[in-house]
């Protein structure tokens, strides 16, 4: 079992729903405390419409995001160690929803979602290590290539 991580930063819609199919994620778990996006069709609605019309399900799952006060520390000092301590604290006491998130990665080939392109700087690989620590399970870090995406993403996105 492999549970994937993804961030949209620096990609369009086009070549997010690119790197899903390219690596078979059937199901987007959002670990994102607000998802919101400005970038087009990142927020919740209009991505789980997305997912949805592609086959794919969309899973909020809002206990996995930071607390406001871990991020608005981390946007007033920028200390990365503070903001890691300051999550893994909140993670602690997560555990039902780190249950219910490994038992997701079991049934279903799933990738956790956050904005930061570099998963090295991002909750997600906190959460994702939370799951292999819970269940074994693998984590990989999916990160955009180079290749151009097909245009058939956005002509989904017009179904949104």
């Amino acid at each position: 079992m492999t549970v994937f991580t993804i961030g949209y930063e620096g990609l369009d819609i086009d070549a997010f729903m690119s790197l899903l199919a390219e690596h078979g994620i059937d199901t987007i778990v959002d670990v994102r405390e607000l998802p919101l996006s400005r970038k087009p069709g990142f927020s919740k609605k209009s991505l789980a419409n997305l997912l949805n019309f592609s086959s794919r399900e969309y899973v909020h799952m809002v206990d996995l995001g930071c607390p406001k006060l871990v991020r608005d520390r981390y946007r007033e000092d920028g200390n990365w160690k503070r903001y890691t301590e300051g999550f893994l604290k909140h993670l602690k006491t997560q555990d039902d929803a780190i249950a219910e998130l490994s038992a997701l990665a079991a049934s279903a080939n799933c990738a956790l979602l956050c904005f930061e392109a570099d998963s090295n700087f991002c909750h997600r690989s906190m959460v994702a290590n939370a799951v292999k620590d819970y269940c074994g399970a693998r984590v990989t870090h999916i990160k955009a290539s180079a290749k151009k995406a097909s245009p058939v993403a956005s002509l989904q996105l017009a179904f949104a």
